[in-house]
């Protein structure tokens, strides 16, 4: 029988031929990417790093002038201080609400709608997240959304005055103390006392006022009527008493005031009328600064105090939702019979959380937090759109001053500088991420 027919070995030059026929089909796939690496990244990166060593004219040799400003500038330390609040907090409050977020949508019907809904922002882009909060934060209560909420809690519990710009008129009895008023001279009783007032726009007035009236004189008692002395039209309306057009100040305190003590006092009616026992003889009338305190408008979220951590707190309400998600899908991998049997040996769910799930959830969470530390780095849009002009030195960042630098006070050079030394910040940060992919790849 023949013996099989076998095929020769192909030369070693025709070996080398198909190698190389490979790695040029594999550089010239590759070659429309490096160009654009080579353009956009490697370029700008080596161009930045020789700029900063020259003036802001580029054509004079600064040496390490540029990177000493970095430590020296107001602006960029203030900036530099920033970005360490940011790295510090921004990513730990993300990553720790994406984590219970999805700790806690695994166990509700509707926790993949929660789960739609936190992680809808990443949708809105960075622009539009300034926008949207820049009107969250404003400081009128009857637009900014969070005053609005903080100043209906505070006046659940402390009620604004009805009357703050109200003030004493023409030929009034009533001159200022202490932030309210008093009448010039005292009272006795059987007397009635006017104490007209103005300055209260009509729609301001108490619901529940009504048409002023002069009060009766009780023989006993002091009466009087507090009102809005003032009735539209020239020459309309008698000065010092009380007109059919005019309301009385519904809810005003009155205090009968003897050697500075208050000895009495009483609230005005609907109508403005009120009485005073005759204890209060001989006494002066106080309005007193209550009266008169001006409505609680909120906090100033946007002013020097606290611009950074508002900003920083919409940034968290874009990014929790991507935390969220990235750690759902790493919960969804963690072994259950391990969280069984830690139930089974008695662990409450506090410690099966902390003892079983974060420690099989912790490479997921080194990911989201590296990822979000190396974003917040580079964090500008937010806090250039949230901040005021006024305040917006106080919230500066790293890539805003660059922006500044650069752009509006023609200083490239520091402007390069800052660009190097962030690039210098995200390096360890990157490689830190490598290395960590590599152990899991190992694994």
């Amino acid at each position: 029988m023949a013996a099989p027919a076998t095929s020769a070995p192909a030369p070693p030059g025709h070996r080398k031929s198909v190698t190389g026929t490979r790695r040029t089909v594999a550089v010239l796939f590759l070659l429309p990417a490096l160009v654009l690496l080579g353009a956009l990244v490697v370029y700008p990166i080596g161009y930045s790093l020789i700029r900063s060593f020259y003036n802001a004219n580029g054509d004079g040799f600064a040496g390490f002038d540029n990177y000493k400003a970095i430590f020296t500038d107001d602006g960029i330390r203030t900036a530099l201080k920033n970005n360490v609040i940011w790295v510090v907090f921004a990513p730990t409050v993300s990553t720790a609400l994406g984590l219970i977020f999805a700790v806690l949508t695994e166990r509700v019907r509707w926790g993949t709608a929660f789960k739609l809904v936190v992680f809808m922002p990443m949708a809105i882009s960075m622009l539009a997240a300034g926008i949207i909060f820049r009107l969250v934060y404003d400081q009128d209560p009857d637009k900014g959304v969070a005053n609005a909420v903080w100043v209906g809690i505070h006046d659940t519990f402390a009620q604004s005055s009805a009357f703050p710009n109200a003030h004493p008129g023409r030929e009034s009895p009533l001159k200022p103390d202490q932030g309210g008023f008093i009448t010039s001279t005292t009272v006795h009783t059987g007397q009635t006392v006017s104490l007209p007032l103005v300055g209260v726009a009509p729609d301001q007035m108490p619901g529940g006022a009504k048409r002023a009236v002069a009060a009766k004189p009780d023989p006993g008692k002091i009466t009087g009527t507090a009102w809005q002395d003032f009735t539209r039209g020239k020459g309309v309306g008698t000065l010092g008493a009380p007109d059919p057009s005019e309301l009385g100040y519904d809810g005003m305190r009155i205090e009968a005031v003897k050697n500075g003590k208050v000895v009495a006092s009483a609230k005005a009616a609907a109508d403005g009328t009120f009485t005073l026992p005759a204890s209060a003889d001989g006494a002066q009338l106080r309005l007193p600064a209550s009266n008169f305190k001006q409505p609680y408008n909120g906090v100033d979220w946007l002013g020097p105090s606290l611009v950074t951590p508002a900003v920083i707190g919409s940034y968290v309400w874009m990014w929790a939702g991507f935390a969220m998600v990235l750690i759902a899908a790493g919960l969804a991998g963690v072994p259950r019979e391990l969280l069984e049997a830690a139930r089974v040996d008695g662990a409450t769910e506090w410690q099966v959380f902390r003892k079983v799930t974060v420690p099989l959830l912790a490479p997921v969470l080194a990911v989201v937090t590296v990822t979000l530390m190396i974003n917040v780095l580079k964090v500008f849009d937010l806090v250039y759109i949230i901040a005021p002009g006024s305040s917006q030195d106080d919230a500066n960042v790293l890539a805003l001053e660059l922006y500044r630098k650069g752009f509006s006070e023609g200083q490239p050079g520091i402007a390069s500088a800052i660009a190097v030394f962030l690039l210098l910040l995200v390096i360890p940060v990157m490689l830190f991420n490598i290395r960590r992919l590599r152990r899991e790849e190992r694994r």
